[in-house]
């Protein structure tokens, strides 16, 4: 069956003996023993290449579908074999799956042992289009969803702080983003209105985009650029001298948003809903 799927997504048994590290010879044995089963042509032979007959074209998704339940059935199994017997899958941006997701986690697991845990890691932009198509259970995401068939609450506000490298010399606003670049966009929600002001304080600032938080953090510790990130993000790296955060004077810093969202209320996604509002009323 599975033979079959890769051999009509191609249309070549050659390319799908490369995929299934399978012999040529192989793949012809298995879609013949499918095609007697089945009484009936699921490709016309054209001397070396092969096309899906109008039955093989009704057959696609059924044996599409038979793989996908196949697959579930045994991850199920699997899942029931190690101690679970629920299931929660969390799409959660890559800046809460660093900072505060795992001591999150690290309780839910310890009071929620029959619940088996899958971390999706997504961009804030996509987690909305994981929850509404049901590929995720819940969001953690950085950013309101777009969506309108699904749910999501702001969960969580902290500071945004402009942080440098720490070299041994205090550091003003104007003298970092005189002596560094200023590294940008490295969290999909405040830099755009947050430019403005600091373009408005300092109109010949030099900009780096760089599209992750733990990039960024490694660039300012390599001394080549200054950031606003939020606070979560950096306080280890600031505890361990790594990074310094930099008084703020001119410019006016933002608060960094984290929402949950999710679309369907089952009993796992209220129990990690109900603890995670717990837990971040504690912070």
């Amino acid at each position: 069956m599975k033979t079959f799927v890769v051999a009509a997504r191609y249309e070549n048994f050659r390319q799908t003996a490369e995929e299934l590290f399978l012999t040529q010879p192989a793949i012809t044995k298995h879609i013949r023993r499918l095609e007697e089963e089945l009484n009936t042509d699921l490709f016309h032979r054209q001397g070396k290449s092969v096309v899906l007959t109008p039955a093989g074209h009704r057959f696609l998704p059924y044996a599409q579908g038979i793989i996908s339940k196949y697959d579930e059935s045994f991850e199920d199994f699997e899942a029931w074999k190690q101690g679970y017997n629920r299931k929660l899958t969390i799409a959660s941006a890559p800046q809460i799956a660093s900072s505060i997701l795992p001591s999150l986690l690290q309780t839910f697991i310890a009071e929620n042992r029959d619940i088996e845990v899958m971390i999706n890691i997504q961009q804030s932009y996509d987690i909305g289009g994981e929850i509404s198509t049901g590929r995720a259970d819940i969001g953690l995401s950085r950013l309101a969803p777009s969506q309108k068939n699904i749910y999501s609450e702001r969960i969580h506000e902290e500071p945004v702080i402009f942080v440098g490298p720490y070299d041994g010399q205090f550091l003003t606003e104007k003298t970092a983003l005189e002596r560094y670049r200023l590294i940008t966009h490295n969290h999909p929600d405040y830099w755009d209105d947050l430019l403005i002001d600091i373009q408005h304080a300092y109109p010949t600032v030099r900009m780096m985009a760089v599209k992750s938080v733990e990039i960024s953090k490694k660039f300012i510790e390599a001394g080549l650029g200054v950031s606003f990130l939020p606070m979560t993000m950096v306080e280890e790296e600031i505890r361990l001298g790594k990074l310094v955060e930099i008084p703020s004077l001119n410019i006016k810093t933002p608060k960094s948003a984290t929402y949950v969202v999710t679309k369907v209320k089952t009993e796992e996604t209220q129990s990690f809903l109900q603890f995670i509002h717990i837990a971040m009323s504690s912070k």
